[in-house]
């Protein structure tokens, strides 16, 4: 491959490392920023909280089993009664409501598990129950009572306001559905005016609930808010409420935001999620979302305070309405509180499969992860999976692997005619780069051919890297000494530092792939070839292990192929002689110049 092809690649890889780097490093929050913002809480909470009614109380939420505690109070609820808490369940998940703010204080999940074995709970316990209605986000509207009687899987609550307005909600589990639910609650909220005068509402917020990190190793950049609107999600992580300025500069760009908020129309779902799980209010029938509002939380993880995390809480903002006496505003809305599993998501049916956040190469990863979980059905190991893939992607581009293979051959034979041209005309570099074009055509080499299996599989590894980063499946997989596929392959530490054994043997395949790839001669190229383990170890090191099982093992591959080829004897190039046209063309310039 020519220089300038390696100068693109190398740039592009480079660039998106840069990416990582500034994303995960230079936004991450400092012990200063997470100080102020802890006070700033504080204080705010503390401006809005109600003075307790003499007799009346909020009862504490049963613990959950994996989120992370809080240094802040939990949000203020307007309106306190004594709060209940009723637990149902469905195949696969427990879902707890408190009476005073109807809605779901917290989630269980009885078929993923979190740190120290413990089921994995959804909505930290700082934020909002999901389902809960506010009339100013992050206040939850309490004073709910519920009402006794109905089914099994039905929770249903109700409150008069002062002005008239009488709230029924009522949730309903849906149970034994498989294919979409277990994970789902569907909540029917009604709106009723049972009085004589008409009553105006500017509108409400219904809660979305609350997320953070599951596992200490998870990374923060998944957390985040996103809202679905017109076939589009926009999504927010917890580090876009940092101040925003340009690297090294010190120059401002955007100054530190305590809370995101956004007016739109036809907004059909929003909802906070981590890495591995969502909660998805969606509405279903009814008039659909006017705004969206979220705000980060000040976490440290397992109560550890130098595992300084961030949680977010979000809601969906409901357009006002005028009852006329006797008339009824009626919404109906689907919670999803589960795995982020694409195929369940896709089954929702109203774009939920967007909280995937996928990427520009969304239509990769979908191919990849639908193929990766056929091959599970086959195998039954998600390691053997990954490697499996990896085969069939390579025996699919093995025909252009060796077609760039064959091309760098002759580059390698063109080396020392390439050499004399850099030589004679280097203080020319314009005339040296029009020779070297010159003898790349006439003796039929390409130099960009070698290039082509690399662009083909630059969106497959970034495919792969955006699946595997959030692919439910991998959660809890094991590999050999691999305990987890989701997380790095952590043996040990030294000096505190991970050793991670797959990033460091990806990065000695790729050392050993370099070393039986044929040279072009180029020893800039060769030299900037060298960067790549490093960039590539830096990329992989801290991130999901499956990653680094995919490129070791075509690695691997790649390296087989390269051993079937290197014994071939070097290319004979033969200079191209002028084809008939062009022989006939170039005899009569010379016979007009014999002219007088």
């Amino acid at each position: 491959m020519d220089r300038k092809a390696w100068i693109v690649v190398v740039a592009c890889v480079a660039a998106l490392g840069l990416w990582q780097w500034a994303y995960v490093s230079y936004y991450a929050p400092t012990p200063e920023q997470l100080a102020e913002q802890r006070r700033a809480t504080e204080a705010a909470q503390a401006a809005t909280t109600p003075t307790p009614v003499p007799g009346s109380g909020t009862t504490a939420t049963p613990p959950a089993p994996t989120p992370a505690p809080v240094t802040s109070p939990p949000a203020p609820v307007e309106g306190s009664v004594p709060r209940e808490i009723r637990t149902i369940t469905s195949g696969l998940a427990g879902f707890q409501f408190a009476s005073n703010e109807a809605g779901i204080v917290s989630v269980e999940l009885l078929d993923h598990l979190g740190e120290n074995d413990a089921n994995v709970a959804l909505n930290i316990p700082q934020a909002l129950p999901i389902g809960s209605l506010a009339e100013e986000p992050g206040i939850a509207l309490g004073g709910f009572s519920p009402v006794p009687g109905g089914a099994p899987n039905e929770a249903v609550f109700l409150r008069a306001l002062a002005d008239g307005l009488e709230i029924r909600k009522t949730f309903t589990v849906s149970e034994n559905d498989q294919d979409k639910g277990n994970y789902v609650v569907n909540l029917s909220l009604d709106f009723a005016n049972p009085g004589t005068t008409p009553v105006q509402r500017a509108g409400f917020y219904i809660s979305t609930g609350g997320a953070a990190p599951v596992h200490s190793t998870d990374m923060t950049i998944y957390t985040g808010f996103d809202w679905y609107r017109d076939g589009k999600t926009t999504f927010t992580d917890v580090n876009w409420f940092n101040q925003s300025s340009i690297p090294l500069t010190g120059i401002e760009l955007r100054p530190a935001q305590n809370v995101y908020e956004q007016k739109s129309d036809n907004i059909s779902w929003a909802g906070t999620k981590n890495q591995y799980f969502a909660n998805i209010v969606a509405v279903v029938s009814g008039d659909p979302g006017t705004a969206v509002w979220a705000r980060r939380l000040d976490l440290f993880h397992g109560g550890d305070a130098e595992k300084k995390v961030y949680g977010i809480e979000g809601a969906l903002g409901l357009p006002g309405f005028l009852l006329e006496p006797g008339q009824t505003k009626s919404w109906t809305f689907r919670i999803y509180t589960g795995p982020k599993d694409l195929g369940r998501l896709s089954r929702l049916g109203q774009g939920e499969q967007e909280v995937m956040n996928f990427g520009i190469f969304k239509w990769v990863s979908e191919i990849l992860l639908y193929s990766m979980n056929a091959l599970y059905g086959v195998l039954g190991s998600f390691a053997a999976s990954i490697i499996a893939l990896t085969i069939i992607i390579k025996a699919l581009l093995w025909p252009l692997q060796n077609k760039a293979t064959d091309s760098m051959r002759k580059m390698a034979a063109l080396s020392p005619k390439m050499t004399e041209l850099r030589e004679k005309y280097k203080d020319d570099p314009t005339k040296m780069n029009q020779e070297l074009m010159k003898l790349y055509k006439d003796y039929g080499v390409n130099p960009f051919s070698g290039c082509i299996p690399i662009l083909i599989q630059i969106p497959i590894f970034f495919g792969f890297y955006s699946m595997l980063g959030t692919a439910i499946e991998l959660r809890n997989s094991s590999f050999l000494w691999v305990s987890d596929l989701s997380q790095p392959d952590t043996v040990g530490y030294l000096f505190g530092f991970p050793i991670n054994i797959l990033p460091i043997l990806m990065a000695l395949t790729m050392l050993w792939q370099m070393h039986v790839t044929p040279k072009s001669g180029d020893a800039l190229q060769q030299r900037m070839f060298m960067f790549m383990p490093l960039i590539f170890i830096l990329f992989a090191y801290n991130f999901a292990s499956a990653l680094s099982l995919y490129w070791t093992t075509q690695n691997l591959i790649s390296i087989i192929q390269l051993y079937v080829t290197r014994n071939k004897p070097l290319p004979v190039l033969e200079k191209k002689t002028a084809g008939p046209k062009k022989a006939l063309e170039a005899g009569k310039g010379k016979k007009r110049r014999s002219g007088p």
